[in-house]
């Protein structure tokens, strides 16, 4: 009796342990590493918060949008920010549409929380997107007025976005806050497919251009 009673809690001891891995499976959210010349950035994504914004990211990253990009407005104790043009500040157009803005889901600009750049239209974020390099309440929404969607937050290489934060920086014609050195993203890549599900294709809108963050 007391061997089948053993048997019988090892058996439910595995069983939990296989459900716990079960569930904790099913809430992983979707990472991605960004290989930039500055070192490894890891982020983690918020799909339940920011679906669109997210489903938007991956499958910008799925099309290798960000491969070869520069972090072309770097200010510290603000942010630094990629996703828009190449070491010779030539542009990338996105190939999306913008998408809606998601800034009211309730994560807030904090330091090392990745958010959407966008023009004064709320709805135009399209590919350029920023690393909070400290807290940023004023990016964030208020009331009716719509902030700066936050989507993941760095779990690792907050190290390499204070290097990237603290580089040299001049102004380039039109582009101010441009480091001296181009820092390139070389690769960014989603590290857990099986954590992330597309959505469906959203109606397209053509908007013509993208305007980086302000600065107060």
């Amino acid at each position: 009796m007391t061997m089948q009673k053993s048997l019988y809690n090892l058996l439910l001891t595995v069983a939990l342990l296989i459900t716990a891995n079960l569930s904790i499976a099913e809430e992983a959210n979707p990472q991605v590493m960004l290989k930039t010349e500055a070192g490894d950035i890891v982020i983690e994504l918020y799909p339940k918060a920011a679906p669109v914004t997210v489903d938007n990211f991956v499958k910008l990253v799925n099309d290798f949008h960000y491969d070869g990009l520069i972090f072309h407005r770097v200010i510290e104790g603000f942010m630094i920010q990629t996703g828009g043009f190449t070491f010779d500040l030539s542009p990338r157009e996105s190939s999306r549409s913008a998408i809606v803005n998601e800034s009211a889901n309730g994560l807030k600009n904090k330091r090392g929380t990745i958010a959407m750049a966008r023009m004064a239209d709320p709805d135009s974020a399209k590919a350029q997107f920023f690393i909070n390099h400290k807290n940023n309440r004023f990016l964030d929404s208020r009331d009716e007025n719509p902030g700066y969607a936050v989507f993941g937050k760095v779990v690792s290489g907050m190290n390499v976005v204070d290097t990237i934060a603290v580089a040299e920086t001049q102004t380039v014609s039109l582009y101010q806050n441009v480091p001296v050195a181009a820092i390139r993203i070389l690769s960014a890549r989603l590290v857990n497919p099986e954590a992330w599900s597309a959505l469906p294709e959203p109606e397209a809108k053509t908007l013509s251009f993208e305007r980086p963050v302000p600065v107060r």
